[in-house]
């Protein structure tokens, strides 16, 4: 992958893929299903700047997130899907 480092408290999600099957048991196309609302997050900004310090985030790489479908800005690299969003884009982190 391409070095990517996001600024501020934006961060950079990888799309986790995972097949989609009916409810007949049809596996679905990518093409045939909404983008998933999850990844895991490869990068992170330096952290929000409030009243003149740099605080830092709370999410970091590898956590797998959960997050707003309307939020992020999708790029690809490589052939590969990302998602840059902020930190307050971000609903939940999986455990």
């Amino acid at each position: 992958m391409t070095n990517i480092r996001p600024i501020g408290d934006k961060v950079v999600v990888k799309l986790t893929a995972r097949e989609e099957v009916s409810r007949a048991g049809i596996i679905l196309p990518e093409t045939a299903t909404e983008k998933p609302q999850e990844g895991e997050v490869i990068a992170v900004g330096s952290g929000k700047i409030v009243e003149g310090r740099i605080m830092p985030l709370e999410i970091k790489v590898g956590d797998r997130v959960y997050f707003s479908k309307y939020g992020p800005t999708e790029i690809k690299i490589d052939g590969e899907e990302y998602f840059i969003l902020s930190e307050s884009d971000i609903l939940a982190i999986l455990e």
